[in-house]
């Protein structure tokens, strides 16, 4: 059975994600800062659970250690915890607003993939999936025609950028692991007050492709490649 451990999972992308996956036979584990929300969360999509702060060493080291104990190992790991922090008025951001973001966004993927790439390793077939987001293309807030060009979103952009160029590099040099990045799309879900066109379904759709098939080292939405 396909081990299955989800960031965030207790709500939005992840939740979905979560109950997605399990339906296609993962045995999943969902991670959530908040124990009592978060096993609330499993027991209701019937998948396991473990407390999982991505802000915290020895919470990222602890959830590691529970589920060599309790599961033998992991075979997909999928990077959805994240934060939007504040979207508006450039000249309003301070460093430690932005450093926030980064610490959750990139940084908390660090912390998470060094912590479990020991138990990657030992799949016969491991699979990292980054959440991204086309606020931190170059490309995609270039193009005059998308909705990504008008949004403020200092922080948000710069730790998903950041966290693309992640993408590239463990995919180029750990390449006995399958690791790409997604772009959900504008979803509606708590990170953007449920304002997004898309249903959770629509946003999980190329979360779950990409966690059950797929290349390497790619960056891509429901619709198919992006630009970096």
């Amino acid at each position: 059975m396909t081990t299955t451990l989800i960031t965030g999972g207790n709500k939005g992308l992840g939740h979905e994600t979560a109950r997605r996956l399990a339906e296609l036979g993962h045995r999943v584990v969902i991670g959530g800062r908040d124990a009592g929300r978060t096993r609330q969360a499993a027991e209701a999509l019937g998948v396991d659970w473990v407390t999982l702060d991505v802000t915290s060493d020895a919470s990222v080291a602890a959830a590691a250690a529970d589920l060599r104990v309790r599961f033998g190992g992991l075979d997909v790991l999928i990077n959805n915890a994240g934060i939007a922090g504040m979207i508006g008025d450039l000249e309003k951001f301070d460093a430690p607003e932005v450093l926030s973001v980064l610490n959750t966004n990139t940084v908390g993927v660090v912390r998470t993939m060094h912590a479990f790439l020991p138990l990657l390793r030992e799949s016969d077939a491991p699979v990292v999936v980054n959440v991204s987001s086309g606020l931190g293309s170059f490309g995609v807030r270039a193009d005059e025609a998308r909705v990504e060009r008008s949004i403020p979103s200092l922080g948000y952009s710069a730790s998903k950028v950041a966290l693309n160029m992640l993408t590239t590099m463990y995919a180029q040099f750990l390449p006995e692991l399958r690791i790409n990045a997604v772009d959900p799309g504008w979803t509606a879900t708590d990170l953007n007050g449920h304002s997004g066109p898309q249903t959770v379904t629509e946003g999980s759709d190329i979360i779950v492709a990409l966690a059950t098939a797929g290349p390497t080292g790619t960056f891509s939405d429901r619709h198919g490649p992006l630009p970096w």
